[in-house]
C-alpha cells in the first residue's frame, strides 16, 4: 500500500468557480433579502434599527457555535442529534456550580466546556470503535445527556448569583465601544479560528478526506477513527461553550433549555452549504446559515407570527434545505 505522499493532492471536491461563487453568495444573498423584507414588512421601520441587529446577532450566537462544530462533524461524513442535549447539560453544570459557590466562576465556566468535551468525545468514540451509524449513536446520547442534565439540576431550573458570566450575552454590552456583546466578539474569533483550521491545516484536509471517501482516506493511510473522535470531541467543547453562552444568556442553568436546538444546527450547516453526505462545508456559510435562523424567528415574532406559523417555516426550510443538498450531491 503506498503511502499518501502529499496530504494536498488528496482529492477533495472542486467546485467549479461559477458553482463556488454560488455556494459562498448563494447563502448570504438569501440573508439580506430576508432582513430588507423584514425591514419594509415590520411596522415603523425598527427592524432597521441597531437595537434589532444587536438582538439578532447576541441571539445567533449559541447556535452558531454549536454549528461550527457541526461543520466539522459534518464534512467528516457524520452528524450529532445530543447538541442541544450537550447544551443543556453544560448550561446546568455552569449553573450550578456558580450556585455552589465553592469554585471560581472561570472554573465553573471551564467545567461547563469541559462537560461537553467530554460528551463529544464519548460519541465519537463510540461512532469510532463501534462502528455504529452517528445518527443512531447520537440519537442514544440525546437522551442521555438530556437526562444527565435534569438530574443534576433535580428536575428544576437552577437560580444563581449574578456574576460576570452573565455580562458576556447583554444585548448592550459594557463598555459602550463594543457595539455588540462580548459573546458575539467571541463567535467571530472562533470562526475565523476555525475557517483557518479548516482551510490551512493538514487536519482540515484530513477532515475533508473522510468525509469524502472514508475508505479512500484509510487506504492513504489516514486514521479515520482517531480523526473522527477529534472531529466529534471539537464539536462536544463547542457544544459546551454554547452551554455557557445559554447560561450567561438566561441567567439560570434550564435542563429543558435548547430542546429541538440540533434542528436548527444542522440547518445552518445546510442552508450554508454543507452537506449531509460529507466531504463538503464552510465556516463562513454556516455562520451565514445560522443568522438566517434566527433572522426569520426575530422577524416572524416582530411581524406577530404565532410560534406554531414559526415553527412550520422553519421545518419547510430545513425540507428545503435537504433537498437542495441532495441537489448538489447527485450534480457532483
Amino acid at each position: 500500500m503506498p503511502p499518501m505522499t502529499d496530504l494536498h493532492e488528496f482529492p477533495v471536491p472542486r467546485a467549479r468557480p461559477l458553482k463556488r461563487l454560488l455556494d459562498l453568495f448563494g447563502p448570504l444573498l438569501a440573508l439580506i433579502a430576508i432582513y430588507c423584507l423584514f425591514g419594509f414588512a415590520v411596522e415603523g421601520g425598527t427592524f432597521w434599527s441597531a437595537r434589532t441587529v444587536r438582538n439578532i446577532s447576541t441571539q445567533t450566537v449559541v447556535v452558531a457555535l454549536s454549528a461550527m462544530g457541526m461543520t466539522l462533524i459534518m464534512i467528516s461524513g457524520g452528524i450529532d442529534l445530543s447538541v442541544g442535549s450537550i447544551i443543556a447539560l453544560a448550561c446546568v453544570v455552569v449553573a450550578y456550580l456558580v450556585n455552589q459557590g465553592k469554585a471560581p466562576v472561570w472554573a465553573a465556566a471551564a467545567a461547563g466546556i469541559g462537560v461537553g468535551g467530554l460528551c463529544g468525545l464519548a460519541n465519537g468514540a463510540m461512532v469510532a470503535t463501534l462502528r455504529i451509524v452517528p445518527f443512531i449513536v447520537t440519537l442514544g446520547t440525546l437522551g442521555i445527556y438530556r437526562g444527565l442534565a435534569l438530574m443534576v439540576a433535580k428536575e428544576q431550573t437552577i437560580n444563581t448569583p449574578a456574576t460576570w458570566l452573565n455580562t458576556l450575552m447583554y444585548r448592550a454590552p459594557h463598555p459602550a465601544w463594543l457595539i455588540l456583546s462580548p459573546g458575539v466578539w467571541l463567535a467571530i474569533a472562533l470562526a475565523l479560528a476555525m475557517l483557518a483550521v479548516l482551510r490551512l491545516t493538514v487536519f482540515g484536509v484530513h477532515v475533508f478526506a473522510v468525509g469524502s471517501s472514508e475508505e479512500t482516506a484509510r487506504l492513504c493511510g489516514l486514521r479515520v477513527g482517531r480523526i473522527k473522535i477529534l472531529v466529534y470531541t471539537l464539536g462536544g467543547l463547542l457544544a459546551g461553550l454554547s452551554g455557557l453562552m445559554q447560561y450567561s444568556y438566561l441567567s439560570v442553568g434550564d435542563p429543558t433549555t435548547a430542546q429541538g436546538y440540533e434542528l436548527d444546527v444542522i440547518a445552518a450547516v445546510v442552508i450554508g452549504g454543507g452537506s449531509l453526505s460529507g466531504g463538503v462545508g464552510s465556516i463562513a456559510g454556516t455562520i451565514i446559515g445560522a443568522l438566517i435562523m434566527t433572522t426569520l424567528r426575530n422577524g416572524g415574532t416582530m411581524m406577530g407570527w404565532p410560534n406554531y406559523l414559526q415553527m412550520i417555516i422553519v421545518g419547510a426550510i430545513i425540507i428545503v434545505a435537504v433537498t437542495l443538498d441532495r441537489l448538489r450531491h447527485r450534480a457532483r
